[in-house]
């Protein structure tokens, strides 16, 4: 009967090369009737040893005639042996072990159980086994030529939303979807409010004097390199030094006696998002910003092209995702928004400046000298802090104009068989600003080639248990708008549908291999993973062996590795443009993959993006490592895919917060003074582990089997994420809502660092705000833990 549903399941698809397929092994076309319509049935025969099993196999033709009919003879042996077989079949299923792998669940792909080790060998004797099939079906249908044909074909000029070269390059990620034969391919359109010069009224900076006329004219560079979302506005004054515009950065200025209040603030690309410095500044009462990639960060490579000192590097500067003008609101057409925006908008203007520009404004400053970790390499230069003399005098203008624009997010989706309303989603931006081959271009290449590659695959024989959903985002550059509308278009589906998802944005930037701190719950899984695949630059070598082989992590904090605004903090926040929709915000877990390391690619978010400029960088083997990637995701996707538990951890949440609590340990006998503890919090956290615990085992004494139960444990574990969100704030007013990785004073890090004045500064301890922060943590964590639990009748906790 399985077969049966088998052939029925794949009827409806195209096939390049026509089938038959059966339990054992597929059939080629030209195997037997050239006309492609038969079906083969394995019938199994009792044989003496060594007798080939294919003795016993019939061929019956589709809408042939049966030559025996009316023969009573013919009628009478085939009766007989149907009879012998049904006997034959009784015994073998009578003496066959009931816990074999295919028992259950119908499976028609002959493998073992997929909870056998990865490491088992090929070769044993028995079925074949479940991972090294895949993997070997996975790299005979990944094609490296098809993703250097598509980074090309995207990076060939710049692509912003609503441009006819994006509306173009949208076609033909449509038009491959629906050629690779998915289940479902289609559009979802939004109309969001993004932010554009106005060529009009061109943005500006100039030297004047106190009375406000212009004495010099400072170049700004190319019109399309701005910051959207830059408050709109003319300023003037002075000018200070604030290294990265970092919060502690800005507490050095205050130490020092520098105030920025009344100045425009000068920042260094790096460390943090454009957005985050220009809301540091904003908050010291900073006129406007001014940002600059300063050698010191780009670490250029004398064997490769640099950034040039006339270049400068845009960035988006909304302190959140989406769009800035419906927050928390769909922006599907004819929606009905109140009259609101998002209050990460900054009020001061932004805008990106050169190297050259920066020198010379960095000759014309006074005051102390920087701090030793705050002088970069630009030649010749002091760095002193400001400001200026007062005859110094700089005006800003920034006269960006919002635009309302159509995006278009386009998805493709291939169906799982017995899970398929839980989703595996993987998705890349496909717009840019400039020609992003980096940018978009490697992202989008991986995305259709895995989407082509397991189209390919479950033509021919694999099946998913889950729906894997391949998307191509629009409007990233300006802040994940398309996939944080998409999010907020359909939040309570996905809330309880989606389990994972992959990013693929900046996959590739240089020719070091990392990944940036991803979700503990896929921490084991990703590292099984590049154990086994091989190092794109060291044949013989696994990815894991050559990242750690010198002493590193293969999950890499290192701010070295860093450049301009694709800072791995914001990764690590997961509320970071790049990682995009729900998952950027921590409600599911979320893997931003990176084989690179971003500071030898210097030309991110900047007219040269090209794919020359990255395949140098590559010395000649970008579409090599792109494809490394590609492996990496596939064999990813193909466990969280197909295995009948999903492969995330929601044991390790309870050392990740045993670590993060075990911070306040030190704090003890200063609350204790006080006549405060944290025990609720300690409480919470234990309840936590005791649900992990107790699910562990559930899982472990359950039949392996039971769709029923496999799906009630799946549902808890993949919403394992979605518990730590805080339910006590507004989506809308606090989009980062993880207790863990999120921003706001509903997360652990709030918490210690209000704890943390305890210390630093008694006089500043707010008892009221210290018991509203700690019971924000404290039920967040113990809803997770009664979530965990299951039903509420199986609820059992300390707290």
């Amino acid at each position: 009967m399985d077969f049966w549903r088998f052939r029925s399941c794949h009827a409806n698809r195209k096939k390049p090369t026509r089938r038959s397929y059966t339990i054992y092994r597929n059939m080629a076309e030209n195997e037997g009737d050239p006309d492609g319509r038969q079906v083969e049935v394995m019938v199994a025969e009792a044989s003496p040893a060594g007798t080939s099993a294919g003795d016993g196999r019939r061929k019956v033709r589709e809408g042939g005639r049966c030559p025996c009919q009316g023969r009573w003879r013919t009628m009478a042996y085939v009766g007989l042996m149907g009879i012998f077989v049904f006997v034959v079949g009784f015994l073998l299923g009578y003496t066959t072990p009931r816990g074999s792998p295919c028992s259950g669940c119908g499976d028609l792909m002959a493998m073992v159980n997929d909870e056998r080790p990865y490491e088992t060998d090929d070769k044993q004797d028995g079925a074949l086994l479940y991972w090294a099939t895949l993997r070997e079906m996975f790299q005979k249908y990944l094609n490296e030529e098809t993703i250097e044909g598509t980074i090309r074909k995207m990076s060939e000029a710049p692509h912003p939303p609503g441009s006819p070269r994006l509306d173009a390059l949208s076609r033909h990620v449509l038009d491959a979807f629906n050629s690779f034969d998915l289940d479902h391919s289609w559009t979802d359109s939004h109309y969001v409010g993004l932010q554009r010069p106005d060529w009009r009224q061109p943005n500006f900076l100039h030297r004047v004097d106190p009375g406000g006329a212009v004495l010099e004219k400072l170049p700004l560079g190319d019109p399309d390199v701005y910051c959207p979302y830059s408050g709109a506005s003319t300023v003037t004054g002075n000018l200070v030094f604030a290294n990265y515009g970092r919060r502690e950065d800005f507490a050095v200025l205050k130490q020092l006696g520098v105030n920025p209040r009344g100045h425009l603030v000068l920042v260094r690309v790096g460390e943090i998002s454009y957005a985050e410095k220009v809301a540091n500044a904003e908050a010291s009462r900073a006129e406007g910003v001014l940002i600059y990639p300063d050698p010191f960060d780009i670490l250029e490579d004398p064997r490769k092209p640099g950034l040039s000192p006339n270049m400068s590097i845009y960035g988006h500067v909304h302190m959140g995702a989406g769009d800035p003008y419906s927050p928390g609101f769909p922006s599907f057409n004819h929606t009905q928004f109140p009259p609101i925006q998002s209050s990460g908008l900054p009020k001061i203007p932004a805008h990106p400046i050169s190297a050259n520009v920066a020198s010379y404004l960095l000759r014309q400053l006074a005051g102390p000298v920087a701090p030793q970790a705050w002088k970069g390499r630009l030649p010749a230069i002091l760095y002193r802090l400001g400001p200026a003399e007062p005859s110094f005098r700089l005006q800003l203008g920034v006269q960006n104009v919002k635009q309302s624009v159509m995006i278009n997010n386009i998805f493709g989706c291939i169906e799982g068989r017995f899970e398929p309303d839980h989703y595996l989603i993987v998705g890349a931006q496909r717009d840019s600003l400039g020609p992003g081959a980096a940018r978009s271009g490697v992202g989008t290449a991986i995305l259709l080639e895995l989407a082509r590659t397991f189209a390919a695959m479950v033509r021919n024989g694999f099946q998913l248990r889950r729906s894997l959903l391949f998307v191509s985002w629009d409007a990233g550059d300006f802040g994940s708008v398309g996939s944080t509308e998409w999010l907020e278009g359909y939040l309570t589906m996905l809330h309880l549908k989606a389990a994972a998802y992959i990013s693929l944005d900046n996959a590739v930037l240089g020719d070091d291999v990392f990944f940036a701190k991803t979700s503990p719950a896929l921490v084991s899984l990703i590292e099984s993973v590049i154990r086994q695949v091989d190092s794109p630059s060291r044949s013989g070598q696994s990815i894991f062996d050559q990242i750690t082989e010198q002493g590193r992590r293969w999950e890499t904090e290192d701010p070295s590795y860093s450049y301009g605004q694709q800072c791995l903090r914001l990764h690590l926040l997961w509320g970071g443009p790049r990682c995009g929709i729900l998952f950027c915000r921590g409600e599911r877990p979320s893997l931003p993959v990176w084989c690179a390391n971003s500071r030898l690619y210097p030309f991110l978010n900047t007219m040269l993006d090209t794919y020359d400029n990255l395949n140098r960088a590559l010395y000649g083997r970008l579409p090599a490592v792109a494809k490394t990637v590609a492996e990496v995701v596939g064999h990813i996707l193909i466990k969280l895919t197909h295995d009948h538990l999903l492969p995330l951890d929601y044991w390790c949440y309870g050392d990740v917060l045993l670590e993060h609590i075990g911070r306040f340990n030190k704090y003890f006998t200063q609350l204790k003074n006080r006549g405060l503890t944290l025990q609720w919090m300690y409480s919470a956290r234990g309840d936590y582990t005791r649900a992990a615990d107790k699910l562990r085992k559930d899982i472990y004494s359950s039949e392996e089997h039971n769709e029923r139960l496999l799906r009630m444990y799946n549902v808890r574990i993949m919403r394992v994420e979605f518990y730590f969100l805080s339910q006590y704030v507004s989506v809308t007013e606090t989009p980062f809502r993880h207790i863990l990785h999120g921003r706001g004073p509903h997360t652990l890090g709030a918490l210690l660092e209000h704890v943390d004045l305890l210390r630093e500064a008694p006089e500043a301890f707010d008892e009221v705000l210290f018991r509203r922060q700690l019971a924000l943590v404290t039920w967040t964590l113990q809803g997770a833990a009664n979530a965990l639990s299951g039903d509420v009748w199986n609820i059992d906790n300390n707290f």
